[in-house]
């Protein structure tokens, strides 16, 4: 014989709680996004999340140069004659932000707008042996001027047909 341990209406009520609990659980294993950075070339655009953030508070010290040596997910290919408009989340530029090429920082100061637009033939230098790299890596760093707050890579990979 069946014992009944709850009500008809008891049993709907602990199965209600039960779904609204798990319901609760998944969403919060959910991370939430990170600001977006973008970049256009022409009438291609890329964008992508940070590779490194920490919900606009600094990045651990610790972590700062193993993020900027992460490998960028996210590339576009690009002409030496093409101009690149780079694009970031208003919360990125409220803090502002710098552009770092192979992992070293390439400006002295924080950006505090949006948007910009630089030349590619501007990341395509010559090196020391004097050969034009097919790619390189392109990274949006976060940052007051005294901490880092994200990180964003980008390869920008040459197009040889130019």
């Amino acid at each position: 014989m069946t014992v009944a341990f709850f009500s008809g209406s008891r049993r709907r009520a602990a199965v209600a709680l039960g779904a609204v609990s798990a319901g609760l659980l998944v969403l919060s294993a959910c991370d939430k996004p990170t600001p977006l950075a973008t970049l256009t070339v022409g009438t291609k655009s890329v964008h992508t999340e940070a590779a490194c953030y920490n919900d606009g508070d600094a990045i651990k010290e610790s972590q700062i140069q193993e993020c900027l040596n992460k490998k960028a997910e996210t590339s576009i290919t690009v002409s030496s004659d093409d101009k690149i408009r780079f694009g970031v989340d208003p919360k990125i530029a409220d803090n502002g932000w710098t552009i770092f090429l192979g992992g070293q920082q390439a400006e002295p100061e924080p950006y505090k707008k949006t948007y910009r637009t630089i030349p590619a033939s501007a990341f395509f230098s010559q090196s020391q042996t004097g050969e034009t790299p097919d790619n390189t890596q392109v990274t949006i760093v976060e940052n007051t001027g005294k901490k880092l707050t994200g990180i964003w890579h980008f390869q920008l990979k040459k197009d040889t047909d130019s």
